[in-house]
């Protein structure tokens, strides 16, 4: 892992995201890519009787100060920081950051969302998610000295489902953490049978090449058998496949990456499939 993007907004939960991925910068003498979008539209930044350039100009020098400040912190020291602002607050900016620099994860804090507005606004952190071509990894309050010696990937096994697991057994790996694999069998969600899910599991593993073995879990639902079976574990971090689902296919299907990564309590890592 040679460079990590941190979206901040100066919150609580953006100071959290940078400590751990501070954390993870100098156990792999990474660079930090840190990003803040400011609250301003196209539309404000070419109409200058909306706003005069002058004013334009003088928000962008007070927040690079601001953000220079905030960067001045001693768990930062001897790590290499790139400070990125953009005018606009636009989600798909991250993944076009994280796309230009060649950038290998995306660390992001967040509050998670429930009811209502899950459904209708979502999280900035959901949007990230979506749109994000590499690993992002969602962390929600204090984690002090971050360990990540317990890790569970959860994936249902399919082939398409193979380059996420190769990229969290290596990020485990970087980690140095023990990798957990599962696998979970719901009765809502195509149950399997005990033979079927074998056979599954046995030709994911030799396609793959990947010489570990999977637990079995069975839960009610997906996202309650991941967490549940990650409290079983006292895992330090659960990693996922997501599809990124955008519009009336996340609507009305959901994506399990983006719930689980809103209702953790210990940080969640997405790896687009």
């Amino acid at each position: 892992m040679k460079r990590i993007v941190v979206p901040i907004d100066f919150s609580e939960q953006s100071e959290t995201a940078l400590k751990l991925a501070a954390t993870l910068a100098k156990k792999s003498n990474a660079e930090l890519f840190v990003l803040h979008m400011l609250e301003l539209s196209p539309g404000i930044m070419s109409n200058t009787e909306y706003i005069p350039q002058v004013h334009i100009v003088h928000l962008i020098k007070v927040t690079e100060d601001r953000l220079t400040k905030f960067l001045d912190k001693p768990h930062l020291k001897g790590i290499k920081i790139t400070p990125i602002i953009k005018h606009y607050k636009v989600f798909s900016e991250v993944n076009e950051v994280a796309t230009k620099h060649k950038v290998d994860l995306i660390v992001m804090g967040s509050n998670g969302t429930d009811g209502l507005e899950e459904i209708f606004i979502g999280s900035n952190t959901e949007r990230v998610v979506r749109n994000s071509e590499v690993p992002v990894l969602v962390v929600k309050g204090e984690v002090g000295s971050f360990k990540a010696e317990r890790f569970v990937f959860a994936s249902d096994f399919k082939e398409e489902s193979i380059p996420a697991a190769k990229k969290a057994i290596a990020f485990a790996e970087l980690l140095g953490a023990e990798l957990k694999l599962v696998y979970i069998n719901t009765p809502a969600d195509a149950f399997l049978s005990t033979e079927d899910t074998y056979d599954r599991i046995s030709k994911f593993l030799n396609i793959a090449r990947i010489g570990k073995e999977v637990d079995i879990y069975n839960d009610y639902s997906v996202e309650k058998g991941i967490l549940n079976y990650a409290e079983s574990q006292a895992a330090d971090m659960i990693g996922i496949p997501t599809h990124g689902r955008k519009g009336l296919s996340h609507f009305f299907m959901g994506s399990i990456g983006e719930d689980i990564a809103n209702h953790s309590t210990i940080p969640v890592v997405t790896f687009k499939i």
